[in-house]
Protein backbone atom coordinates (compact mmCIF):
# COMPACT_ATOMS: atom_id res chain seq x y z
CA UNK A 1 0.00 0.00 0.00
CA UNK A 2 3.10 2.37 0.87
CA UNK A 3 3.97 2.12 -2.61
CA UNK A 4 1.08 2.43 -4.22
CA UNK A 5 0.74 5.97 -2.26
CA UNK A 6 3.94 7.02 -3.04
CA UNK A 7 3.56 6.73 -6.55
CA UNK A 8 0.53 8.66 -6.38
CA UNK A 9 1.87 11.25 -4.63
CA UNK A 10 5.39 11.70 -6.10
CA UNK A 11 6.94 11.98 -9.06
CA UNK A 12 9.85 8.87 -9.81
CA UNK A 13 13.39 10.06 -8.89
CA UNK A 14 14.43 9.80 -12.27
CA UNK A 15 11.94 12.46 -13.56
CA UNK A 16 14.54 14.81 -12.33
CA UNK A 17 16.92 12.98 -13.90
CA UNK A 18 20.01 14.95 -16.20
CA UNK A 19 22.86 12.32 -17.18
CA UNK A 20 25.74 11.31 -15.19
CA UNK A 21 27.23 13.54 -12.65
CA UNK A 22 30.58 11.55 -11.84
CA UNK A 23 31.93 8.11 -10.84
CA UNK A 24 33.46 8.05 -7.51
CA UNK A 25 35.84 4.89 -6.96
CA UNK A 26 37.72 4.19 -3.19
CA UNK A 27 41.12 3.41 -3.60
CA UNK A 28 43.94 2.19 -1.20
CA UNK A 29 46.25 5.03 -3.61
CA UNK A 30 44.48 8.06 -4.75
CA UNK A 31 47.64 9.76 -6.00
CA UNK A 32 48.79 6.58 -8.27
CA UNK A 33 45.44 6.05 -9.18
CA UNK A 34 45.05 9.58 -10.98
CA UNK A 35 48.05 8.85 -12.38
CA UNK A 36 47.24 5.87 -14.03
CA UNK A 37 43.91 7.23 -15.33
CA UNK A 38 45.22 10.62 -16.96
CA UNK A 39 48.70 8.34 -18.04
CA UNK A 40 46.71 5.22 -19.61
CA UNK A 41 43.17 6.75 -20.28
CA UNK A 42 43.98 10.39 -21.51
CA UNK A 43 42.13 11.77 -18.51
CA UNK A 44 43.05 15.07 -17.30
CA UNK A 45 43.59 15.95 -13.81
CA UNK A 46 41.13 19.11 -13.14
CA UNK A 47 40.54 19.01 -9.16
CA UNK A 48 42.32 17.98 -5.78
CA UNK A 49 40.70 17.84 -2.27
CA UNK A 50 42.74 16.99 0.57
CA UNK A 51 44.59 18.27 3.76
CA UNK A 52 46.33 20.99 1.56
CA UNK A 53 42.56 22.58 1.06
CA UNK A 54 41.49 21.50 4.34
CA UNK A 55 39.54 18.20 3.81
CA UNK A 56 41.18 16.14 7.08
CA UNK A 57 40.19 12.72 6.25
CA UNK A 58 40.88 11.98 2.69
CA UNK A 59 42.67 12.88 -0.68
CA UNK A 60 40.78 12.84 -4.04
CA UNK A 61 41.62 13.56 -7.93
CA UNK A 62 38.90 14.77 -10.08
CA UNK A 63 39.87 13.72 -13.42
CA UNK A 64 38.06 14.46 -16.91
CA UNK A 65 37.52 13.54 -20.53
CA UNK A 66 34.91 14.51 -22.82
CA UNK A 67 31.74 14.85 -21.22
CA UNK A 68 32.88 11.97 -18.34
CA UNK A 69 34.26 13.00 -14.72
CA UNK A 70 35.52 10.27 -12.01
CA UNK A 71 37.18 10.90 -9.10
CA UNK A 72 39.38 8.77 -7.50
CA UNK A 73 39.72 9.23 -3.78
CA UNK A 74 42.11 7.64 -1.07
CA UNK A 75 41.20 7.52 3.00
CA UNK A 76 44.08 8.87 5.54
CA UNK A 77 42.41 7.65 8.90
CA UNK A 78 43.39 3.61 8.98
CA UNK A 79 40.04 3.44 11.06
CA UNK A 80 37.65 5.81 8.74
CA UNK A 81 34.99 4.36 6.28
CA UNK A 82 36.83 4.64 3.22
CA UNK A 83 40.46 2.55 4.16
CA UNK A 84 37.68 0.31 5.75
CA UNK A 85 35.97 0.03 1.96
CA UNK A 86 39.17 -0.78 0.65
CA UNK A 87 39.54 -3.31 3.35
CA UNK A 88 36.83 -4.98 2.35
CA UNK A 89 36.73 -4.61 -1.52
CA UNK A 90 39.86 -3.43 -2.64
CA UNK A 91 39.75 -0.51 -5.14
CA UNK A 92 36.23 -0.02 -6.27
CA UNK A 93 33.77 1.88 -7.22
CA UNK A 94 31.60 3.76 -4.51
CA UNK A 95 29.18 6.72 -5.86
CA UNK A 96 27.55 6.51 -9.48
CA UNK A 97 26.42 10.17 -9.13
CA UNK A 98 23.64 10.97 -10.61
CA UNK A 99 22.30 14.84 -12.03
CA UNK A 100 19.58 16.23 -11.32
CA UNK A 101 17.32 18.93 -11.45
CA UNK A 102 15.89 19.09 -7.86
CA UNK A 103 17.89 16.96 -5.05
CA UNK A 104 15.16 17.66 -2.70
CA UNK A 105 12.85 16.06 -4.64
CA UNK A 106 14.74 13.26 -6.20
CA UNK A 107 15.41 12.43 -2.38
CA UNK A 108 11.78 12.61 -1.03
CA UNK A 109 10.36 10.49 -3.92
CA UNK A 110 13.46 7.38 -3.68
CA UNK A 111 12.55 7.54 0.10
CA UNK A 112 8.85 7.51 -0.07
CA UNK A 113 9.41 4.36 -2.14
CA UNK A 114 11.42 2.55 0.05
CA UNK A 115 14.97 3.77 -0.35
CA UNK A 116 17.72 3.65 2.32
CA UNK A 117 18.88 6.72 2.98
CA UNK A 118 22.70 7.35 3.20
CA UNK A 119 23.08 11.38 3.48
CA UNK A 120 20.20 13.82 3.36
CA UNK A 121 19.51 16.61 1.05
CA UNK A 122 22.35 19.33 2.20
CA UNK A 123 24.14 22.18 0.92
CA UNK A 124 28.08 22.71 0.74
CA UNK A 125 29.10 26.28 -0.37
CA UNK A 126 32.29 28.21 -1.07
CA UNK A 127 32.85 31.63 -2.42
CA UNK A 128 32.20 29.97 -6.13
CA UNK A 129 28.30 29.24 -5.17
CA UNK A 130 26.52 26.06 -3.58
CA UNK A 131 26.09 22.73 -4.60
CA UNK A 132 23.32 20.69 -3.53
CA UNK A 133 23.43 16.63 -2.20
CA UNK A 134 21.89 13.75 -0.78
CA UNK A 135 22.47 9.82 -1.39
CA UNK A 136 20.53 6.90 -0.92
CA UNK A 137 21.81 2.97 -0.87
CA UNK A 138 22.00 0.59 -3.62
CA UNK A 139 23.27 -2.65 -4.04
CA UNK A 140 26.23 -3.83 -2.13
CA UNK A 141 28.02 -0.82 -0.44
CA UNK A 142 27.31 1.04 -3.93
CA UNK A 143 25.54 4.57 -3.43
CA UNK A 144 23.99 6.84 -5.79
CA UNK A 145 24.48 10.66 -5.26
CA UNK A 146 21.54 12.93 -6.91
CA UNK A 147 23.64 16.41 -7.44
CA UNK A 148 22.48 20.23 -7.93
CA UNK A 149 25.26 21.88 -9.57
CA UNK A 150 22.83 24.67 -10.81
CA UNK A 151 24.36 27.49 -8.64
CA UNK A 152 28.45 26.16 -8.53
CA UNK A 153 30.66 27.97 -10.74
CA UNK A 154 34.05 26.18 -8.97
CA UNK A 155 36.40 23.36 -10.36
CA UNK A 156 34.12 20.01 -8.62
CA UNK A 157 32.90 21.00 -5.16
CA UNK A 158 33.85 23.20 -2.16
CA UNK A 159 36.85 21.86 -0.49
CA UNK A 160 38.40 21.23 -4.09
CA UNK A 161 40.96 23.14 -6.18
CA UNK A 162 42.62 23.36 -8.92
CA UNK A 163 46.24 24.60 -8.43
CA UNK A 164 49.54 22.69 -8.42
CA UNK A 165 48.04 19.61 -10.32
CA UNK A 166 49.79 17.17 -12.79
CA UNK A 167 50.55 18.29 -16.23
CA UNK A 168 48.73 16.98 -18.72
CA UNK A 169 48.95 13.67 -19.73
CA UNK A 170 51.95 12.68 -22.60
CA UNK A 171 50.07 11.31 -25.78
CA UNK A 172 47.95 12.10 -28.43
CA UNK A 173 44.25 12.42 -27.71
CA UNK A 174 42.26 9.15 -26.84
CA UNK A 175 38.88 10.56 -27.79
CA UNK A 176 36.28 9.18 -24.86
CA UNK A 177 33.62 11.88 -25.07
CA UNK A 178 30.78 10.17 -22.21
CA UNK A 179 29.84 7.68 -20.04
CA UNK A 180 27.89 5.03 -21.73
CA UNK A 181 26.26 2.79 -18.84
CA UNK A 182 27.46 1.21 -15.38
CA UNK A 183 27.09 -2.12 -14.93
CA UNK A 184 26.48 -4.00 -11.44
CA UNK A 185 27.00 -7.35 -10.51
CA UNK A 186 24.35 -9.19 -7.76
CA UNK A 187 24.80 -12.48 -5.70
CA UNK A 188 22.51 -15.05 -7.07
CA UNK A 189 18.78 -14.54 -6.98
CA UNK A 190 18.97 -11.06 -6.49
CA UNK A 191 18.54 -9.66 -10.05
CA UNK A 192 14.95 -9.27 -9.90
CA UNK A 193 15.26 -7.32 -6.35
CA UNK A 194 17.35 -4.69 -8.21
CA UNK A 195 15.63 -4.84 -10.90
CA UNK A 196 12.22 -4.08 -8.85
CA UNK A 197 14.16 -1.69 -6.68
CA UNK A 198 15.17 0.86 -9.95
CA UNK A 199 11.59 0.23 -11.31
CA UNK A 200 9.63 0.83 -8.04
CA UNK A 201 11.58 2.97 -6.35
CA UNK A 202 13.45 5.77 -9.09
CA UNK A 203 10.99 5.04 -11.22
CA UNK A 204 13.13 3.48 -14.09
CA UNK A 205 12.48 1.20 -16.77
CA UNK A 206 13.83 -2.29 -17.67
CA UNK A 207 15.90 -1.88 -21.89
CA UNK A 208 16.75 -5.36 -21.95
CA UNK A 209 16.75 -8.51 -20.70
CA UNK A 210 19.10 -11.38 -21.34
CA UNK A 211 18.65 -14.98 -19.86
CA UNK A 212 21.62 -17.67 -19.22
CA UNK A 213 20.61 -19.23 -22.46
CA UNK A 214 21.60 -16.13 -24.21
CA UNK A 215 24.97 -15.32 -22.29
CA UNK A 216 26.65 -18.47 -21.38
CA UNK A 217 29.53 -20.81 -22.35
CA UNK A 218 30.08 -24.59 -21.69
CA UNK A 219 31.72 -23.05 -18.37
CA UNK A 220 29.72 -20.56 -16.98
CA UNK A 221 26.42 -18.30 -17.86
CA UNK A 222 24.96 -15.37 -16.43
CA UNK A 223 21.38 -12.97 -15.96
CA UNK A 224 21.07 -9.49 -17.24
CA UNK A 225 18.58 -7.28 -17.28
CA UNK A 226 19.30 -3.19 -18.57
CA UNK A 227 17.52 -0.83 -16.57
CA UNK A 228 17.63 3.33 -17.71
CA UNK A 229 16.02 6.42 -16.62
CA UNK A 230 14.82 6.42 -20.37
CA UNK A 231 17.77 8.93 -21.44
CA UNK A 232 21.21 8.70 -19.90
CA UNK A 233 21.71 6.69 -17.09
CA UNK A 234 21.81 3.40 -18.24
CA UNK A 235 22.38 0.34 -15.48
CA UNK A 236 23.04 -3.04 -16.81
CA UNK A 237 22.70 -5.57 -13.57
CA UNK A 238 24.06 -9.01 -13.97
CA UNK A 239 23.57 -12.33 -11.26
CA UNK A 240 25.32 -15.66 -11.99
CA UNK A 241 23.72 -18.59 -13.46
CA UNK A 242 23.57 -21.86 -11.71
CA UNK A 243 24.10 -25.44 -13.85
CA UNK A 244 27.66 -24.93 -15.89
CA UNK A 245 31.16 -26.65 -15.44
CA UNK A 246 32.98 -23.60 -13.57
CA UNK A 247 32.62 -20.43 -11.92
CA UNK A 248 30.63 -17.66 -13.25
CA UNK A 249 32.63 -14.48 -13.83
CA UNK A 250 29.75 -12.45 -12.04
CA UNK A 251 30.84 -15.24 -8.87
CA UNK A 252 34.29 -14.79 -9.06
CA UNK A 253 33.94 -11.12 -8.83
CA UNK A 254 31.48 -11.34 -5.66
CA UNK A 255 33.94 -13.30 -4.11
CA UNK A 256 36.89 -11.15 -4.84
CA UNK A 257 34.98 -7.81 -4.34
CA UNK A 258 33.12 -9.63 -0.77
CA UNK A 259 29.45 -7.99 -2.14
CA UNK A 260 27.69 -7.46 -4.95
CA UNK A 261 29.32 -3.69 -7.21
CA UNK A 262 30.17 -2.06 -9.98
CA UNK A 263 31.92 -4.68 -12.36
CA UNK A 264 32.83 -2.24 -15.71
CA UNK A 265 31.94 1.45 -16.84
CA UNK A 266 31.38 1.40 -20.42
CA UNK A 267 32.94 4.85 -22.49
CA UNK A 268 31.47 5.72 -25.57
CA UNK A 269 34.00 6.81 -28.84
CA UNK A 270 33.18 8.31 -31.93
CA UNK A 271 36.99 6.31 -33.78
CA UNK A 272 36.89 2.85 -31.80
CA UNK A 273 39.73 2.32 -33.92
CA UNK A 274 41.92 5.21 -33.20
CA UNK A 275 40.81 5.50 -29.26
CA UNK A 276 41.91 1.74 -29.47
CA UNK A 277 45.46 2.10 -31.21
CA UNK A 278 46.31 5.38 -28.85
CA UNK A 279 45.39 3.36 -25.71
CA UNK A 280 47.28 0.40 -26.69
CA UNK A 281 50.44 2.86 -27.38
CA UNK A 282 49.40 3.84 -23.81
CA UNK A 283 50.31 0.06 -22.37
CA UNK A 284 46.26 -0.15 -21.77
CA UNK A 285 46.01 -4.47 -21.81
CA UNK A 286 42.72 -5.85 -23.10
CA UNK A 287 41.20 -8.81 -22.92
CA UNK A 288 42.02 -11.59 -26.41
CA UNK A 289 39.76 -12.98 -28.54
CA UNK A 290 40.98 -15.92 -31.42
CA UNK A 291 41.22 -14.70 -34.75
CA UNK A 292 38.27 -17.45 -35.44
CA UNK A 293 35.60 -14.89 -34.03
CA UNK A 294 36.44 -12.60 -36.98
CA UNK A 295 35.67 -15.45 -39.49
CA UNK A 296 33.01 -15.58 -37.69
CA UNK A 297 31.43 -11.93 -37.79
CA UNK A 298 32.60 -11.48 -41.93
CA UNK A 299 30.15 -13.92 -41.91
CA UNK A 300 27.52 -12.58 -39.93
CA UNK A 301 28.41 -9.05 -40.45
CA UNK A 302 30.24 -8.76 -43.80
CA UNK A 303 27.60 -6.60 -45.49
CA UNK A 304 28.94 -3.62 -43.29
CA UNK A 305 31.61 -1.47 -44.78
CA UNK A 306 34.51 -1.70 -41.66
CA UNK A 307 38.20 -1.87 -41.62
CA UNK A 308 38.11 -5.41 -41.10
CA UNK A 309 42.16 -5.98 -41.00
CA UNK A 310 42.26 -3.15 -38.26
CA UNK A 311 39.26 -4.36 -36.02
CA UNK A 312 41.24 -7.62 -35.83
CA UNK A 313 44.39 -6.06 -35.27
CA UNK A 314 43.21 -4.14 -32.47
CA UNK A 315 40.72 -6.93 -30.87
CA UNK A 316 37.67 -4.55 -31.59
CA UNK A 317 34.60 -7.01 -31.68
CA UNK A 318 31.19 -6.17 -33.85
CA UNK A 319 27.73 -6.76 -33.37
CA UNK A 320 24.53 -5.33 -34.53
CA UNK A 321 20.81 -5.08 -33.53
CA UNK A 322 17.72 -3.35 -35.74
CA UNK A 323 18.65 0.15 -35.16
CA UNK A 324 22.54 -0.54 -36.55
CA UNK A 325 26.11 -1.61 -35.47
CA UNK A 326 28.34 -1.35 -32.78
CA UNK A 327 31.60 -1.63 -32.38
CA UNK A 328 33.13 -3.06 -28.47
CA UNK A 329 36.49 -4.17 -26.48
CA UNK A 330 36.83 -4.73 -23.01
CA UNK A 331 39.88 -3.92 -21.19
CA UNK A 332 41.41 -6.45 -18.56
CA UNK A 333 40.39 -6.21 -15.13
CA UNK A 334 42.49 -2.38 -13.78
CA UNK A 335 42.87 -3.76 -10.30
CA UNK A 336 44.58 -5.86 -8.48
CA UNK A 337 41.36 -8.06 -7.11
CA UNK A 338 39.81 -9.22 -10.32
CA UNK A 339 36.51 -7.25 -10.37
CA UNK A 340 36.72 -3.33 -12.21
CA UNK A 341 37.25 -3.57 -15.70
CA UNK A 342 36.58 -1.08 -18.77
CA UNK A 343 34.78 -1.27 -21.85
CA UNK A 344 35.38 1.13 -25.02
CA UNK A 345 32.11 1.25 -27.47
CA UNK A 346 31.17 2.96 -30.62
CA UNK A 347 27.50 2.85 -30.86
CA UNK A 348 26.36 3.52 -35.09
CA UNK A 349 22.84 3.20 -34.40
CA UNK A 350 22.62 0.23 -32.42
CA UNK A 351 21.36 0.30 -29.11
CA UNK A 352 22.11 -3.07 -27.71
CA UNK A 353 25.02 -4.14 -25.96
CA UNK A 354 26.65 -6.46 -28.31
CA UNK A 355 24.46 -10.04 -27.52
CA UNK A 356 26.33 -11.09 -30.88
CA UNK A 357 29.88 -11.21 -28.72
CA UNK A 358 28.89 -12.19 -25.71
CA UNK A 359 30.12 -15.66 -26.50
CA UNK A 360 33.30 -14.65 -27.56
CA UNK A 361 33.48 -12.07 -24.76
CA UNK A 362 32.92 -14.94 -22.16
CA UNK A 363 35.55 -16.97 -23.54
CA UNK A 364 37.98 -14.49 -23.39
CA UNK A 365 37.33 -14.09 -19.88
CA UNK A 366 37.42 -17.58 -18.74
CA UNK A 367 40.72 -17.59 -20.13
CA UNK A 368 41.89 -15.17 -17.28
CA UNK A 369 39.79 -16.95 -14.86
CA UNK A 370 42.05 -19.82 -16.12
CA UNK A 371 45.27 -18.68 -15.44
CA UNK A 372 44.48 -17.02 -11.93
CA UNK A 373 42.83 -20.92 -11.16
CA UNK A 374 39.39 -19.48 -10.37
CA UNK A 375 37.26 -21.41 -13.45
Amino acid sequence: MAIVEARTTYAAAASYMLGWDHVELWVGNARQAAHFLASAFGFRVTAYAGPETGVRDRCSWVLEQGDMRFVVTGGLQHDGEIVGHHRRHGDGVRDLAIAVSDVHAAFDAAIARGAAPVREPHEVSDDDGTVVLASVATYGDTIHTFVDRSRYRGVFLPGYDDDNLPPEPAGGPVGLRKIDHCVGNVELGALERWVDFYEKTLGFDELLHFDDAQISTEYSALMSTVVWDGSKVVLPINEPAEGRKGKSQIQEYLDYYGSPGVQHIAMRTDDIVGTVAELRRRGVRFLRVPSSYYDDAKQRLGDLDLPWAELEALGILVDRDQDGHLLQIFSETITDRPTVFFEIIQREGAKGFGAGNFKALFEAIEREQARRGNL
